[in-house]
């Protein structure tokens, strides 16, 4: 090998010292089959720290890769999101609008006022 060569594999090849090297009996233990289970049903294994991991939504259910809509509601939000948008529309319906405020106001200025007699 030549000079230029080993300039350049030396630059690329950084050196560590023992120090920076990993330490032993300080990392979990790597399960290379770990179980994946998902609420629909679907199991599949990667590699991971943890034996068995239980998730909610997988790639088999959802919505992004199958295309069709599935609410996944695990702390009520949709139901409470339903709730307060059903509370807003029954509010809206029950209001006044301004022209009925308007003609009130009409009304209330033509008619006269009556006075208080001590």
């Amino acid at each position: 090998m030549n000079l230029l060569t080993l300039l350049t594999l030396s630059l690329y090849q950084p050196y560590y010292p023992k120090s920076q090297l990993m330490k032993k009996d300080i990392h979990p233990q790597y399960h290379p089959d770990a179980k994946v289970i998902c609420a629909c049903g679907n199991q599949f294994s990667v590699g991971s720290t943890l034996p068995e991991i239980r998730v909610e939504i997988c790639s088999m259910c959802h919505p992004f890769y199958t295309g069709k809509q599935k609410l996944v509601d695990t702390s009520r939000r949709v139901e409470k999101f339903q709730e307060r948008l059903a509370k807003k529309a029954s509010a809206a319906a029950s209001r006044k609008g301004r022209k009925a405020k308007k003609v009130k106001a009409e009304i209330r200025k033509k008619t006269p006022r009556k006075i208080k007699e001590k």
